[in-house]
């Protein structure tokens, strides 16, 4: 239920889809399992898991959905082996050179032959729409993974007008600027974990961990040129996270006071305990976001 990472996308129009239509678009394309033949499948599964019945999860106008991936695990050096031994053993009996096409047939079936036997893995990628800041948050540290979501969302409302959040400024000018003052402001704090990078292509990147980053030996490194790409930092007392100049947040983590919060729920109903930290969760994310961009804003202008 608490998202890790968040992968941050924008509307480009209001978000306006209710909780009945977005729950009947996505039950078309729903994740099934993989077949003996499928290597790969990926859908729509419950917001909540095995513990809810539905597709999306809604609260306040916040709507949780989920994403899973099946994909079988065949590595390439085992077809790699099949494929060389079945060619060599074609090029003795024929005395001739396998061409690069027969190459591509035989390989294609050692893949079809190997697939019923593949072990598989699964994963899963939920997503928040935010209609109230008009964006949408991806619980993913991979834009790779983030944009397979989008896809799949996208082709189920028919369209989907987002795009990665961006600001005027760049967040590394703003991230540099609060290590040369010493201080973030308020609500956030700096932590002792940073990043710095060279933009030109000869210069380096250096790392801190667990260092006082106000220490000459840190603002050395931006005297000559670098600037900070990411930068631990504290948001009040509920969330630490990493903010990294691509406007992605990585290893956010819920403090373990703030999700007590919702402790007199207990634990006696899963459903119950999941809806309401989804609800603090949710809420939390609206006043950290609002202070993410109250910070690095204006955003970019889309064009």
């Amino acid at each position: 239920m608490w998202f890790k990472n968040l992968t941050l996308y924008r509307f480009n129009k209001p978000f306006s889809t209710d909780t009945e239509t977005l729950e009947n678009a996505l039950a078309d394309f729903t994740f099934s399992p993989c077949s003996s033949q499928d290597i790969s499948k990926f859908g729509f599964s419950n917001a909540l898991g095995k513990k809810g019945q539905a597709l999306v999860h809604s609260a306040e106008n916040r709507h949780l959905i989920c994403v899973t991936k099946e994909e079988k695990i065949l590595p390439g050096q085992v077809i790699k082996e099949a494929l060389d031994e079945k060619v060599a053993e074609i090029e003795e009996l024929e005395s001739r050179k396998v061409t690069k096409k027969e190459k591509d047939t035989i390989k294609d079936e050692i893949t079809t032959t190997l697939l019923p036997r593949a072990f598989s893995r699964r994963s899963q990628t939920h997503a928040l729409i935010m209609p109230e800041l008009e964006m949408i948050l991806v619980d993913s540290s991979s834009a790779t993974k983030a944009e397979e979501l989008l896809a799949l969302l996208r082709k189920a409302l028919g369209s989907l007008p987002v795009i990665p959040l961006s600001y005027a400024t760049p967040i590394e000018s703003t991230l540099t600027q609060w290590l040369q003052a010493g201080e973030a402001p308020a609500p956030f704090e700096m932590q002792d974990e940073a990043e710095l990078k060279s933009d030109s292509d000869e210069g380096g990147i250096v790392r801190f961990k667990q260092q006082v980053l106000q220490e000459d030996e840190v603002l050395a490194h931006i005297a000559t040129g670098k600037q900070v790409h990411k930068l631990a930092l504290h948001f009040g007392q509920s969330i630490a996270f990493l903010m990294q100049s691509d406007a992605s947040i990585k290893r956010l983590k819920f403090s373990e006071e703030f999700r007590a919060g919702n402790d007199e729920v207990g634990t006696e109903d899963p459903l119950a305990r999941l809806d309401a930290d989804f609800a603090l969760m949710g809420s939390e994310l609206v006043a950290f976001i609002n202070a993410i961009n109250q910070a690095f804003g204006p955003l970019e202008q889309s064009v």
